[in-house]
């Protein structure tokens, strides 16, 4: 077997590499924190949520998820998956959960504010995710749909945190 190395660039790269090769663009879930965020920070700008969608896809937890579910989908839509697997991941079945469960290892590690994010995003679909849960043959995006459902709800929560954390700062520094 050969030793085990960790190559960081290489697993940031192959992330990006896979969202685009799955039709999924950066703005696309940029778009998707603007439907999240609008109603609560009206100076908020795309290229505000591309640069925290951005920052979201370096975090290493991130990029294990999303590779991990894009393989499952890979995987089931050349059939090579367990037969009862099979059929859940290509079916996209309400029951099977691990999908959502996947996900939410990235909406965790922006904090709870995530979690209503992710579940509003994914009951709503808007956007990119309409097209990713189109449930037609080919291509399978039984996790994509909602990994990127997370990617959106983590970045939604990170502006979130920084936002409140600089109006307490400006109010901190009003107050002196």
């Amino acid at each position: 077997m050969k030793p085990y190395s960790l190559d960081s660039q290489k697993v940031r790269e192959a992330t990006l590499r896979l969202l685009q090769d799955r039709g999924v663009q950066i703005r696309e879930i940029a778009e998707l924190v603007m439907f999240l965020q609008k109603d609560y920070f009206h100076d908020l700008t795309l290229e505000e949520c591309e640069s925290n969608v951005a920052d979201v896809l370096e975090k290493r937890e991130v990029q294990n998820a999303v590779l991990t579910g894009i393989q499952l989908d890979l995987l089931a839509e050349k059939n090579q998956l367990i037969p009862e697997l099979q059929e859940m991941i290509a079916h996209d079945e309400g029951l099977y959960g691990v999908d959502e469960v996947l996900a939410l290892s990235i909406v965790n590690v922006y904090g709870s504010i995530g979690f209503t994010n992710f579940g509003y995003i994914d009951k709503m679909k808007p956007g990119v995710l309409e097209r990713l849960n189109d449930k037609k043959d080919e291509p399978i995006h039984t996790f994509l749909d909602d990994i990127v459902g997370a990617i959106a709800a983590a970045a939604s929560s990170r502006i979130a945190h920084r936002k409140q954390a600089k109006a307490e700062k400006t109010e901190e520094l009003d107050k002196k």
